[in-house]
């Protein structure tokens, strides 16, 4: 089993420029030819894909269509997911 099988992280979209990974509601595009350049962890929303963002040293998650709070757990698992996709596309 493959280090992303073991940490429940599935390759979505393969293509030549950008792959994107996917773990629950959180998602990640990791470009570069080596798979090295992990970009921003997203989460999906009710209202789209959604970043997370730091205003007054409070998270929100940005979207399209505006910013919404985010909690705790969200936080908590955008940087796990953030961290195991690493950690994975490391070797």
């Amino acid at each position: 089993m493959s280090r992303l099988e073991d940490l429940n992280i599935r390759l979505m979209v393969e293509g030549p420029a950008v792959s994107i990974y996917v773990r629950d509601n959180c998602i990640a595009a990791v470009g570069g030819a080596h798979r090295n350049n992990q970009g921003s962890t997203g989460m999906m929303t009710d209202q789209g894909l959604a970043y997370l963002v730091w205003r007054d040293g409070q998270p929100y998650l940005a979207a399209k269509a505006g910013e919404t709070p985010a909690t705790q757990e969200q936080v908590k698992a955008i940087h796990r997911f953030s961290e195991d996709l690493k950690i994975a596309l490391s070797t």
